[in-house]
């Protein structure tokens, strides 16, 4: 695998791809080592407390468009229709992928025995298995993979492509970052 120094992305850095393929855990690692601030957007896009809810998209968009305008961040999540607004103060990205079924095999992990204080789960950390969230990891989400990876590198930015965790776990190691 070959890659991009850390410091070719910047100090405002997009974290996306597939549900479960580890956007969390290195949104926290990388903004640990560059001093900035880790957002997960689905905690702003769900309420706390919760077994994950939504905001309503007026709510969701105005925390979302206010965490854009930090000068350091690292955000992890998709929610295309936001993605313009963080085009516009990205200075980086990266774009994770794995396998479906580990993909699904994480989630199931995650929802049953990963409740308490999991990185990116929802305060109050309530959770379950949601059929229609089955249906987007091994259905729905792997055929809008090349259409995604498509609008990412519309944006024009520095931008990483990871495809596995193999991939992901080498990142780590190159970059010295620390899942913790």
């Amino acid at each position: 695998m070959e890659t991009l120094p850390l410091s070719a992305l910047g100090e405002r850095i997009m974290i996306c791809g597939p549900s479960n393929a580890g956007k969390s855990t290195l949104a926290v690692a990388l903004a640990n080592k560059l001093e900035a601030e880790p957002y997960h957007l689905d905690l702003f896009r769900h309420l706390p407390d919760t077994d994950w809810v939504e905001r309503s998209n007026e709510e969701f968009a105005a925390l979302h468009d206010q965490a854009v305008l930090g000068e350091r961040w690292v955000m992890e999540g998709n929610y295309s229709r936001l993605m313009p607004k963080r085009f516009a103060r990205a200075t980086g990205i990266i774009l994770l992928g794995d396998n479906r079924l580990a993909n699904f095999r994480r989630y199931l992990w995650r929802t049953l025995f990963e409740k308490r204080g999991r990185i990116g789960s929802l305060a109050g950390d309530k959770d379950s298995i949601k059929w229609e969230m089955v249906r987007w990891i091994l259905v729905r989400q792997p055929k809008l993979r090349e259409r995604d990876r498509t609008y990412l590198r519309s944006a024009g930015l520095p931008m990483i492509e990871l495809d596995s965790m193999a991939e992901l776990n080498q990142l780590y190691a190159a970059w010295g970052l620390d899942r913790g």
